[in-house]
């Protein structure tokens, strides 16, 4: 493999100077993907247990997906909406039926994509549900994760993600996550439009709610008439052991938020799923994106779906993710320092036992990556470990070796 022509400390001085700082990586500088693998400049190989926060769920350039990106920057790379392209139709009509809604409004980006939720979910409020105009409320949850725009941020109790962005937008009641009691109590507000809840709090520490939560949530919504939103930009396209994290509980949301591993990482693909009776509210000129739609993003995602199912890619993660969990209980019976280990399918976190001040993870985190394995905090003392999910037992068992190694070094010292 050639080394760059630039070093890493050198490339993150280049990125220290001239980039905002709106990011705190760990000190490895990538350039070359395959599969679980990712390589530094310097030619030294890694694991990766990021997956690019379950972008890359089908494994680094992936070559169907690659390939379909290659053929179509070929023909054709944008039109915008302001015509047809040959491509944009096959997709929506591949990826409704994939999901099984009549609709799909296509975006770029999960934030977008959790933007647009919100979005038609008033205009819904008030040409169907018949809310009083401009005073539609959207429940949400606490410790809550759907990006980081101004609305979103508005509803975050993130004080880092919050401070100094206001004033933020009004018309969000935030009530505590996995509480159906408190979720049924908000919901007699006659004013309510939507619930907003990710199936599993990712950022939050991969915060599992107790079983029957999404079921009966969904159940409490419809009972009132409010819309059943799923964020699943995050847990959906096989990471939890299911195509969704909802199917576990057979649960079918009123509208589905999608977007990282819709394209495996190829391109910046997201979407919004619901059907006629909501999704039609919206009308030409009251939403869009150039990009949204665009035949590169309509064939990638197209090939990146292909590859979940081919390669029972949520069968996979099922399996390793209840062995993952299984090693990690014995490193937590080994190892005082870890309180607790919760996930689902390959989207798990390791708590340490320490406080959410601490640089303790982050310090794990460090000498993980020297060891050849790279994951990322989330608050000071969790771990997420979420690999690709092209993994297989043996690559997933030499992990496990890097992770105890990794611990016992780190009590050590």
């Amino acid at each position: 493999m050639a080394t760059a022509t630039k070093s890493s400390k050198e490339l993150i001085a280049l990125e220290d100077k001239y980039g905002a700082h709106n990011y705190h990586p760990i000190p490895v500088v990538l350039s070359k993907g395959e599969g679980v693998h990712v390589w530094d400049v310097e030619g030294k190989q890694y694991f990766d247990f990021l997956s690019a926060y379950s972008a890359v769920n089908q494994g680094h350039c992936h070559p169907r997906i690659v390939g379909a990106l290659k053929d179509q920057a070929d023909q054709l790379t944008l039109t915008s909406r302001a015509f047809y392209n040959d491509a944009l139709g096959e997709y929506e009509e591949y990826v409704t039926h994939y999901f099984g809604f009549d609709k799909v409004l296509p975006m770029n980006t999960g934030a977008e994509a959790v933007e647009t939720a919100i979005k038609i979910c008033r205009k819904w409020a008030y040409e169907v549900k018949g809310i009083v105009e401009n005073e539609a409320k959207i429940i949400v949850a606490e410790n809550n994760f759907h990006g980081r725009t101004t609305t979103i941020v508005s509803f975050s109790n993130d004080e880092v993600a919050a401070e100094n962005f206001g004033p933020f937008t009004p018309g969000f009641e935030r009530i505590p996550y996995n509480d159906v009691d408190a979720l049924a109590k908000a919901l007699e507000d006659d004013k309510v439009a939507g619930f907003l809840v990710e199936p599993i709090q990712g950022e939050a520490g991969v915060f599992v709610p107790d079983e029957g939560y999404l079921t009966k949530a969904a159940e409490l919504c419809k009972a009132k008439n409010v819309l059943f939103i799923a964020d699943e930009v995050q847990t959906g396209i096989a990471r939890t052991g299911e195509l969704l994290a909802c199917d576990h509980e057979e649960v079918k949301p009123d509208m589905l938020i999608l977007g990282k591993a819709i394209s495996g990482g190829v391109f910046p693909v997201s979407a919004v799923l619901a059907n006629d009776e909501v999704m039609m509210v919206i009308k030409p000129g009251q939403h869009g994106s150039t990009f949204g739609g665009n035949p590169l993003a309509a064939r990638v995602a197209i090939a990146a779906l292909e590859v979940v199912k081919d390669e029972k890619l949520a069968e996979n993660a099922k399996a390793l993710g209840e062995l993952f969990r299984s090693e990690m209980n014995k490193l937590k019976e080994e190892f005082s320092i870890i309180n607790l280990v919760r996930g689902k399918g390959l989207l798990n976190a390791v708590v340490i036992n320490d406080s959410e001040d601490s640089s303790t993870a982050w310090d794990i985190c460090v000498k993980l990556a020297e060891n050849g394995l790279l994951a990322k905090p989330t608050h000071g003392n969790i771990i997420r470990f979420a690999p690709p999910l092209v993994m297989n037992e043996e690559q997933l068992m030499e992990c496990v070796s890097i992770i105890r190694n990794t611990i016992a070094e780190y009590v050590a010292a």
